[in-house]
């Protein structure tokens, strides 16, 4: 690909992503928990327990000591579908230094028979976790796909980033930042 056709590819991509943002969020802010305070930044990640594509229960507050990347997502989604092969890089390269990605699939949002073909579709190997009642969508007040939360080893959430796709060098900082 030339370096034209990269910026130019990159410039649709960026434009997608800002028009999906602006598209998808909820402008008169109705939160689905609306009395709840949303996850913010030095507070304690909320707990959550969903189930994997492949059937394994997996307990947010069972990861202790390991650094997570929380993204919340939908197959339709191309800002979503854009950054996933960034995560699934961070998840391939950081895991061994105590990283987890979790793709959690907004199901309540999408085709939960999408969810299997589009991993594969991508090669992801990262765990990907299917909110089907929307438990973790209330919980984490979603309003714009993606959203991604930055976990630390402690449990606290450290950076929220909304909407995307987020670059690879943004994405590793980002993981630098958790994995301290």
């Amino acid at each position: 690909m030339q370096p034209t056709e990269r910026r130019t590819l990159f410039g649709l991509i960026l434009v997608v992503g800002l028009a999906w943002i602006g598209l998808s969020a909820d402008p008169a802010g109705h939160a689905a928990v609306a009395n709840a305070t949303a996850p913010q930044v030095g507070l304690r990640a909320p707990d959550f327990v969903l189930s994997s594509l492949d059937g394994n229960r997996i307990r947010l507050s069972e990861l202790g000591g390991k650094a997570v990347v929380l993204n919340l997502w939908a197959t339709w989604c191309p800002p979503c579908r854009a950054e996933m092969p960034a995560l699934e890089k961070a998840y391939r390269e950081f895991a061994a230094d105590g990283l987890v990605v979790l793709a959690v699939n907004a199901t309540t949002q999408d085709d939960i028979a999408a969810v299997q073909p589009f991993a594969e579709e991508l090669g992801l190997t990262m765990p990907i976790l299917l909110d089907a009642q929307g438990l973790v969508s209330k919980t984490y007040q979603l309003r714009s796909l993606p959203s991604t939360f930055f976990i630390d080893r402690t449990g606290a959430i450290r950076e929220v980033v909304i909407g995307g796709p987020m670059s690879e060098a943004l994405l590793r900082i980002r993981i630098g930042a958790i994995l301290g």
